[in-house]
């Protein structure tokens, strides 16, 4: 690896699945910003605070630490926020699984945690283009932008293909037909613009809690429950937020744990019980590899780009 590179020896005193927790920021197993178990470590690319990184996370050693290594002008606060990138501010401590099936799935991972990145807008630009299509085009539509626009990441990443994702000033600046180059229409590619515009704003709602950061998320044109709960699970680690109006979400619940389909009505009813920590069920449901049979066909990429789905 190269020679100049901040490192960092983590011991959190607990264990930390690394690559389980850095694929919760993944948008598909192409996302150019993410590299998994590539020469023996978990690669990231952000945009911190402090300017472009590069970040290399290994897998726990036996003697319980964790190291990290990171590139370019971010890498300290990168460093510094690698605990909580890895779950350590997840606490697991009142929530009651209450139905066998949840208390199951969590026997089976008993050491999962919900990690968060404290960067709302590298969340959220995805989660813009993942609105109303299928997961396909939503993480095609993404590693083109990247690809496109975004710049290769700090120090040995770049050797692995890791690019960064654009910043503000180059999402304000992308024409409108480049756009639709891209596959991404203009309701979507606006609220992206529109975020970037704020992106100053938009980074301080890491200081909030779930329920603010929910009405600041929502109060942005294009962005609804759906786009503000993605945001708020990876950027913040919320565990009551739950991807209300998602495809498969609500009947994926219903079936596993009531035996019936349920819609975002009777989810939402269903998961009152578990305030503040909604999100936690379905995300340990998915975690353990729990899910209703599909035996429909799968949802076709749109033909137009004016066809349009529930998630907002």
């Amino acid at each position: 690896m190269h020679s100049r590179y901040d490192e960092r020896v983590w011991r959190p005193g607990r264990v930390v699945e690394t690559a389980a927790v850095l694929r919760q920021q993944r948008r598909g197993a192409g996302d150019p910003t993410h590299r998994l178990a590539v020469a023996g470590w978990h690669w990231r690319a952000s945009r911190t605070p402090l300017g472009p990184v590069t970040l290399a996370v290994g897998d726990q050693r036996p003697d319980g630490s964790v190291l990290a290594r990171a590139w370019g002008p971010g890498a300290q606060w990168a460093l510094e926020q690698l605990p909580e990138l890895l779950g350590e501010a997840d606490d697991w401590s009142g929530f009651s699984p209450r139905h066998p099936v949840l208390a199951e799935a969590r026997r089976r991972r008993p050491h999962l945690r919900l990690g968060r990145t404290a960067r709302v807008l590298e969340a959220l630009v995805p989660s813009i283009i993942e609105q109303k299509v299928t997961g396909a085009e939503a993480f095609a539509g993404f590693r083109a932008l990247v690809h496109r626009h975004g710049e290769p990441a700090p120090g040995p990443g770049a050797e692995h293909g890791l690019m960064l994702p654009p910043d503000a000033a180059t999402l304000r600046a992308i024409p409108s037909w480049e756009w639709l180059a891209l596959h991404i229409d203009p309701a979507r590619s606006r609220a992206v613009v529109t975020a970037a515009r704020h992106a100053d704003a938009l980074e301080r709602l890491a200081g909030l809690g779930g329920e603010e950061a929910d009405r600041a998320l929502c109060s942005l044109p294009g962005i609804g429950v759906w786009t503000s709960a993605e945001v708020r699970q990876r950027a913040l680690g919320d565990p009551d937020a739950v991807s209300f109006g998602d495809y498969h979400v609500a009947k994926d619940v219903g079936w596993m744990l009531t035996g019936t389909e349920l819609d975002d009505a009777g989810l939402a009813a269903y998961l009152e019980p578990w305030r503040p920590q909604r999100g936690r069920v379905p995300f340990l449901l998915l975690a353990a590899g729990l899910r209703r049979p599909r035996h429909g066909p799968r949802m076709a990429p749109r033909r137009h780009l004016g066809v349009r789905g529930a998630r907002g």
